[in-house]
């Protein structure tokens, strides 16, 4: 193990029926035991979702490196994996802090020790803003606000008078059709100025998100990436040029980058890093790409930057594995996973392979394709090439969107090569989703 990135079998207890993906003679080991008898895939049951410890490490080795070639710190979204383990993993590589989404990730966060948390949302929760400024905490943590009223509401639940720690706050720019932001850069001025005036909030940059304005790689999606994150170089020009950031410890930051435009925005905001604070007040240029850790076989790998201009390759570290459990017509499989098991939301699961029977060499086929998922059944459509699959035999399933694919595990293998004739389990990666 000692060239791999250990993850979560070592510090889990006793295993159980809770984990779905760990096989009934598993039962009452505890997962160090577990990995220590190698259990090959073939010893799994189905339906099944693994990790390839070595895609991963390549995509965290990948993401790094480009973050440093392009002049811009990491803050991958946590919520993709919510798997501590990984996000150790990505903070030993490099990564500047970690990124979530709900007040209970933040907890999650804190809790595992991240030391720079990026809260992107508006912070409303009375009990965590007061926990906030009131309890010892080691971590930074950053929230984003997109309109005076949120402002005005956070004020509202802040202890009286000047928080012992005050809330850092990034104004979030959006733009007309998007989600949540400020709908101009006047707008967004206006945020700023009304945190100014709150005792416990303190101004400490801007922050945005383009994925929510394209969903290709159209050269008219790139430009509206770029149009918006222009925007938001310009809106931290303008609170600069207004004086409106005071004294931040640890610099100002500004933030975009989802999986899809890091390209662009390293091109159009990797300008304004400068955390030395040689030009300036110290800024750091945050990107935010989360998926990138497993990447996909679907959506990722259709609009990643890595497919463009960028150097570098990120390779799909999920897969399902589902068995063919029904042959009630011509040219129809039913398989064992479904909704509950793997994503949907962009793109089905794509048929990659077969192993008969479950064992042996993963055979490519190229003529069965997932046409639906009921909540716990695959409808796998099958051409003349594909006729021959059988009740018993287990598919490989590439899948689309990783942040709608972890959530539906509590507990994930890691085999060693999910494209090996035999992949054997090398760790286990624990999910926190509530």
């Amino acid at each position: 193990m000692s060239e791999r990135y250990r993850y979560d079998a070592a510090d889990l207890g006793v295993l159980g029926p809770e984990f779905k993906a760990v096989p009934v003679t598993a039962h009452d080991l505890t997962g160090a035991q577990f990995v220590a008898e190698t259990p090959a895939l073939g010893d799994l049951p189905t339906p099944l979702l693994t990790l390839d410890a070595g895609a991963l490490a390549a995509n965290v080795a990948t993401m790094a490196g480009w973050a440093r070639a392009a002049g811009v710190d990491l803050a991958p979204h946590g919520k993709t994996t919510m798997a501590p383990a990984v996000w150790r993993q990505q903070l030993a590589a490099g990564a500047w802090g970690i990124t979530v989404a709900t007040p209970w990730q933040l907890g999650v966060a804190l809790a595992s020790g991240v030391p720079v948390v990026l809260a992107a949302y508006p912070l409303l929760e009375p009990a965590v803003l007061r926990a906030l400024t009131t309890r010892p905490r080691t971590a930074r943590v950053l929230v984003w606000a997109d309109g005076v009223d949120v402002v005005e509401e956070m004020a509202r639940h802040l202890p009286g008078g000047a928080a012992a720690q005050p809330v850092d706050v990034l104004v979030e720019l959006g733009a007309s059709g998007g989600r949540t932001g400020a709908r101009s850069v006047e707008a967004g001025l206006e945020v700023a100025r009304a945190v100014g005036r709150v005792p416990g909030l303190r101004l400490a940059g801007v922050a945005g998100y383009e994925g929510a304005l394209a969903h290709d790689a159209s050269p008219a999606s790139l430009e509206t990436v770029r149009r918006y994150l222009t925007d938001l170089a310009g809106l931290h020009a303008r609170v600069l040029a207004a004086g409106l950031y005071g004294e931040v410890p640890g610099g100002l930051v500004v933030s975009a980058g989802g999986s899809a435009y890091f390209d662009v925005v390293a091109d159009v905001l990797a300008p304004l890093h400068d955390p030395a604070g040689e030009h300036g007040p110290p800024v750091r240029t945050v990107v935010r790409a989360g998926a990138s850790v497993a990447h996909d076989d679907g959506f990722y790998r259709g609009i990643t930057p890595m497919g463009r201009e960028t150097g570098g390759t990120l390779t799909s570290a999920i897969h399902g594995w589902a068995r063919i459990v029904s042959r009630p017509e011509p040219g129809l499989a039913l398989a064992d996973a479904g909704k509950r098991d793997l994503p949907f939301d962009e793109g089905l699961p794509q048929v990659q392979a077969v192993r008969r029977s479950g064992s042996g060499p993963a055979v490519p086929v190229t003529d069965a394709v997932v046409t639906a998922l009921n909540d716990q059944h695959a409808f796998v459509r099958l051409g003349p090439a594909a006729k021959d699959l059988r009740v018993g035999d287990v598919l490989r399933l590439g899948l689309s969107h990783p942040c709608t694919a972890f959530d539906k595990w509590r507990l994930l293998p890691v085999v060693d090569d999910a494209l090996a004739p035999e992949p054997v389990v090398v760790d286990l990666v624990r999910t926190v989703f509530g």
